[in-house]
């Protein structure tokens, strides 16, 4: 498979790391690699802007920022260190 974000031919998923339809493209479009950058992104962005994934804010603010950086549509959040604390823009 040649991943859309890395333009790799890597491996992919078997199963979607993630529920829905975004999971599904991750399956068709994503390696696993860039998934697991994903991952770590995600971790910097939880910790950097304190988010509670419980919340459905904070979840849609991560679902946002997955489909920008892997997906590269949108815009994607930077570690913006002047936010620290909140996701609202």
């Amino acid at each position: 498979m040649t991943c859309a974000r890395c333009g790799q031919k890597r491996a992919g998923f078997v199963k979607p790391p993630f529920p829905g339809t975004i999971g599904a493209r991750v399956v068709e479009e994503i390696c696993t690699q860039c998934w697991a950058d994903w991952l770590k992104q995600q971790t910097m962005l939880i910790n950097h802007y304190g988010l509670n994934v419980m919340d459905p804010q904070a979840r849609s603010f991560l679902t946002k920022n997955m489909t920008a950086f892997l997906f590269k549509t949108g815009a994607s959040s930077d570690i913006d260190t002047s936010k620290k604390g909140t996701i609202s823009h």
